[in-house]
């Protein structure tokens, strides 16, 4: 029965998929390894807090912040890096779950830090996961990078949408309404009324429905 439950103080393994040397390879690399991948930080959280904190299960080699590929600022995770495997193991042990600036980080076995795999692989230069949520995460920069982008665009449309809408300084404001082409179409039928044109008929013709122009056939006369 024992063996069908896992040990809750198991080691979890993180295995980087855009790593070049092999699944297999990785896994022999975790069994021996002293470094660990810490996720799911705040960005706002310090180097001297991780120290802190993980201090407390051995000596630590150096620590490893993980940044935007873009800005050079954090952006949610590191690599914790002992003097000795044990004090990794206890490290996942007790510390994996815990809370670490009112957020609960997670703790992994890592193959071993290269150069280069502290900067986030997001489009936006922070990592992928915060890519793709629909969340507000305060911890972790606000709404995620697509829904960022996605406001910002509607923001921009609606901007140019309502610069058409803006009259221009010195243009009267009913030159881009319909009472402009009203008043310009009544202008025109007062000119023709005072000069006697067509459209004087039209305007007696609305005012008076009696009013008929007299035939000019023989029967007439």
């Amino acid at each position: 029965m024992a063996d069908l439950v896992p040990s809750l103080g198991a080691p979890s393994v993180y295995v980087d998929r855009k790593n070049e040397v092999s699944y297999e390879e990785q896994l022999e690399k975790i069994s021996r390894s002293t470094t660990l991948y810490i996720g799911n930080l705040s960005f706002f959280t310090t180097e001297e807090q991780i120290y802190e904190l993980f201090s407390k299960c051995g000596e630590i080699k150096r620590i490893i912040m993980g940044l935007d590929r873009f800005k050079k600022t954090p952006c949610g995770f590191c690599f914790v890096e002992y003097y000795h495997r044990e004090d990794a193991l206890d490290c996942v042990k007790y510390i994996n779950g815990t809370k670490l600036d009112e957020r609960i980080v997670r703790t992994d076995l890592d193959p071993g830090y290269k150069d280069g795999r502290n900067l986030g692989r997001g489009r936006s230069g922070g990592q992928v996961r915060d890519e793709h949520r629909d969340d507000y995460d305060e911890g972790r920069g606000g709404w995620g990078a697509r829904q960022r982008e996605e406001t910002m665009r509607a923001e921009q449309q609606r901007d140019t949408y309502e610069g058409f809408s803006n009259v221009p300084d010195g243009a009267q404001a009913s030159y881009f309404t319909k009472d402009y082409a009203d008043k310009r179409k009544r202008g025109r039928e007062d000119d023709e009324e005072e000069q006697g044109g067509p459209g004087a008929k039209s305007r007696q013709s609305r005012q008076n429905p009696r009013f008929r122009e007299r035939s000019a056939t023989p029967e007439d006369d």
